[in-house]
């Protein structure tokens, strides 16, 4: 790949400083080529799946499905996120080819091409594309060095000096609300909240959570940070207060405040999480004294796992318990198989709760969310959990209907892992869930005899799929077209507006008269290329 590679890692253990950067150097650019050439292959299999989809691209479950269920799989990662390295690298291969040609080379990394191809997705002019292709990747070793912020800056001054309507503009404040639960980089047992609302929404909202924060008893040992922590959850529940964590039996703002038993929440956790008890160190400032010393250590209780995703650690699984929520026991099925299409409820529950979430190959989507998949086919196949598991319904869909050359074959053993063979032969073993985070917890179940009807007719399926309202690349020009028209009206709504202020703004009297308008109005009016 480079007529020079850098030392080995034990190589640099005697090496000088100026050798170990020059090592760091090298390694990213190897990082860069490599990366690049895993994206041609993803554009690769990518266009041999969608270029000549025919009729199936109007399928709920088209070409772009199949390619990012085998690139999923191959990855280890998400639909979502393989989806997105698809859409990255068809950008590159068909859209900026000379950026593209620096990243295989090395002298870009994926960071600045992921950028450009994010900010340059409404231009469809040919020619404005190819000026900003060949502007940017002029750039590239500059761009490198840019934060987030300024590296988009900097795309965004050659995208809109080639097709303006193509710029991404900011919608107005209030088309751009929204609200968000949950990040990637969430701690396992806590969740990150965050948005945009109406001021006036917020102002509601801050002034709730600071009413039911100050509701509880002197004696609550919590901070006020928690205390809002912990009011949003209960407001969430539906509850006009915050419980008091005081302790006190008499005290007027104890008892519950709905979070144990308004709002169903599935949490699957072992038996002798049931025996804990509530820590006093999970609220409070750090390090604060107990009133009595601990107990000799024991062995902790294991922690409860939320179905949806996450960690409840077992202190506050036993304080919800404590507080009236309901503990079920999870039962595995009888051996003999059900009458029926649709599992009973208590087979239903034993398989959302072994498999846990979908068992697809990198699929993370929770298993409550989940169909029920007959592995062999109802009714040649039997309804018994040594057949069923949990499917999304996309994985589903590509499982039923995605047959023949470009199907995927799966195969279920009684402990519950699937056995699944790619369109192009590639081998995936899928464990349950509960095998990884439960491994005392026997989940086998009864070995099934092999089918003695042939499976050909009941996987000709085809015309019963569900179907899109128009194939997957109409829509995504058509939602192009809709981004540019309201960006080419917000451009001349923002003409119209300079040119009313320029006429009625007054000459600035000195220095200080000058604001923020003056000076990107006189940006904006440069010719001249910014120093990027």
């Amino acid at each position: 790949m480079f007529e020079v590679l850098s030392p080995e890692p034990l190589a640099l253990r005697d090496a000088d400083d100026e050798t170990v950067v020059a090592a760091i150097h090298d390694w990213n650019r190897i990082e860069a080529a490599v990366s690049a050439r895993r994206l041609d292959a993803i554009a690769e299999l990518t266009s041999r799946r969608c270029d000549k989809e025919g009729e199936r691209a109007e399928w709920a479950c088209d070409g772009w499905d199949s390619a990012a269920g085998e690139v999923a799989a191959a990855l280890g990662v998400s639909p979502k996120r393989a989806s997105s390295q698809m859409s990255l690298a068809l950008d590159l291969r068909h859209r900026l080819p000379t950026v593209a040609a620096l990243h295989i080379a090395g002298k870009v990394s994926a960071r600045v091409v992921s950028a450009i191809a994010w900010q340059t997705r409404l231009v469809t002019d040919e020619q404005s594309l190819k000026l900003i292709d060949a502007a940017l990747a002029a750039r590239t070793d500059v761009l490198g060095e840019f934060s987030e912020y300024k590296l988009l800056q900097a795309i965004d001054y050659w995208v809109d000096r080639h097709d303006p309507d193509a710029r991404l503009r900011l919608r107005q404040r209030a088309r751009g609300r929204d609200f968000h639960v949950g990040r990637r980089d969430d701690e396992s047992d806590t969740t990150g909240m965050w948005g945009r609302l109406y001021a006036a929404d917020a102002a509601v909202l801050k002034r709730r959570l600071r009413d039911m924060a100050h509701g509880v008893c002197k004696d609550d040992t919590r901070t006020m940070s928690q205390r809002r922590a912990d009011a949003m959850g209960a407001l969430a529940a539906g509850a006009e207060r915050l419980a008091c964590a005081c302790g006190n039996p008499d005290c007027p703002a104890g008892g519950d405040d709905g979070r144990a038993t308004n709002v169903v929440i599935h949490v699957v956790t072992e038996g002798a999480a049931l025996e804990a008890q509530p820590d006093p160190q999970m609220s409070g400032k750090a390090n604060q004294p107990q009133p009595n010393p601990p107990p000799e250590a024991k062995a902790t209780p294991p922690a409860g796992l939320l179905m949806r995703g996450g960690i409840m650690p077992t202190p506050l699984l036993a304080e919800l318990i404590r507080s009236g929520a309901t503990v079920s026991q999870v039962r595995v099925s009888d051996d003999a198989p059900e009458r029926g299409y649709r599992p009973s409820a208590k087979l239903d529950e034993f398989v959302r709760v072994r498999d846990l979430t979908c068992r697809f190959p990198g699929c993370e989507e929770p298993a409550e969310f989940c169909d029920i998949d007959h592995t062999i086919p109802y009714p040649v196949g039997p309804t018994h959990p040594s057949n069923l598991k949990s499917l999304c319904r996309k994985h589903h869909l590509l499982k039923t209907f995605w047959t023949g050359i470009n199907g995927w074959a799966d195969r279920q053993l009684a402990d519950g892992t699937v056995i699944w063979a790619s369109p192009t032969g590639k081998t995936y073993h899928t464990l349950p869930g509960s095998r990884i985070f439960f491994p005392d917890w026997e989940i086998t179940t009864a070995v099934l005899p092999e089918p003695r009807k042939p499976l050909a007719d009941i996987y000709n399926r085809g015309p019963m799929i569900p179907r899109r309202r128009c194939a997957r690349t109409a829509d995504r020009a058509r939602r192009i077209e809709e981004e540019r028209a309201l960006n080419a009206v917000a451009r001349m709504t923002e003409h119209a507006a300079n040119d009313t202020a320029v006429r009625n703004k007054t000459p600035p009297t000195d220095l200080w008269d000058i604001d923020i308008w003056d000076i990107e109005a006189r940006s904006d009016s440069c010719d001249d290329p910014p120093p990027f």
